[in-house]
């Protein structure tokens, strides 16, 4: 049952994404839509809670959806091998099981409490969420790629950070700028779709595993070491590619209408540095119940930070149930820190 207003959470809400309501109440906000909120949110859902789920990006999934939709992930329990997309599918499946309200599109960017005690999010867009507890789940905070100096203005008309559909560059001469995991997961990614596919470094070692080095050598995949993308060129549309050799300076203009932008990111927490919460090495420190120094504020997953932090997807689901669960007792201080087990419920 909900402890706001006594009301069950109502089925028909699982599928409601809101935008732009003024003001929104809810047992617990989780701010974070990625792997671990959205199991957060099915953890708040099975012990009866009303739960919203506010994000930034516009689509549910967090980092994975955004940046490797496609690729197989193998640190989940119980799948030797998981795509990302659809490991998003399954959680997102899972969270509306008991129903859950999202804000996307909307950016957490201020903290303050009602008379009552309660937490009230405000977001970019002029929503405040009322809630009995707020649990953070944002990951690495707001992530923003480095950019390529050269291709900036390029930027939509060829040059991209991210690969979500692979298809979309079918028939394309594509050039990947970077030497970590991400570069080489798209290079492999595209390497069947496209026409041809180069990979660019600026030096001869590689930040990438190196069985994701191997499997792009013997996909056949040039791979131009010591050299950068010294220019784009092209008139509506991204046409040709210039590499520059950082030591003998030679320049070679390729064809491309793809250019793959995977310098590595930077992160921020942005607002939630304005918050009062007490920081460790940029993330949000917490206690063994996930709680956080504020008042009925939690956190979990990749934001938090605790000794002998362990930063895995698996971790984080671990996190987010403890938090909830957390939370629950202190919006009703009555309820059970345990919430029993799914098989003792009926279907």
């Amino acid at each position: 049952m909900s402890v706001l207003n006594d009301e069950p959470v109502a089925a028909a809400d699982a599928a409601v994404v809101e935008t732009d309501a003024a003001v929104i109440e809810t047992d617990i906000l989780i701010i974070g839509a990625g792997p671990s909120g959205l199991y957060g949110a099915y953890c708040a859902g099975f012990r009866g809670l009303r739960v919203a789920v506010m994000d930034v990006l516009p689509q549910r999934g967090g980092q994975i959806s955004a940046m490797y939709p496609e690729k197989p992930i193998f640190d989940i329990a119980g799948f030797a091998s998981v795509r990302g997309r659809d490991l998003v599918d399954s959680l997102v499946a899972q969270a509306e099981t008991h129903g859950t309200r999202y804000l996307l599109g909307h950016r957490a960017v201020a903290l303050d409490y009602d008379g009552d005690g309660l937490p009230v999010v405000h977001s970019d867009r002029g929503t405040a969420v009322r809630a009995g507890a707020v649990v953070i789940t944002g990951g690495v905070g707001t992530f923003t790629p480095r950019p390529l100096p050269a291709g900036e203005d390029f930027l939509g008309r060829g040059q991209v950070y991210f690969v979500p559909d692979p298809t979309a560059h079918a028939g394309h001469d594509v050039v990947v700028v970077g030497g970590g995991d991400s570069a080489f997961d798209w290079a492999a990614l595209l390497a069947p779709v496209a026409r041809s596919v180069r990979l660019v470094h600026r030096t001869a070692r590689f930040r990438a595993h190196r069985a994701s080095v191997e499997k792009v050598r013997a996909l056949g995949i040039d791979l131009l070491t010591d050299s950068e993308v010294s220019g784009l060129y092209g008139a509506a549309h991204l046409e040709e590619v210039e590499i520059r050799h950082r030591t003998t300076k030679d320049i070679t203009r390729l064809p491309a209408q793809t250019v793959v932008a995977a310098l590595g990111f930077i992160a921020d927490l942005g607002p939630l540095r304005e918050w009062g919460l007490t920081l460790q090495a940029r993330r949000i420190a917490v206690d063994t119940r996930m709680a956080t120094n504020l008042p009925r504020v939690f956190a979990a997953g990749d934001i938090t930070d605790y000794p002998g932090k362990v930063r895995l997807i698996s971790v984080g689901f671990g996190e987010a149930a403890t938090a909830v669960n957390n939370a629950a007792t202190v919006i009703d201080p009555e309820a059970a820190l345990f919430p029993g087990h799914s098989t003792e419920k009926e279907n």
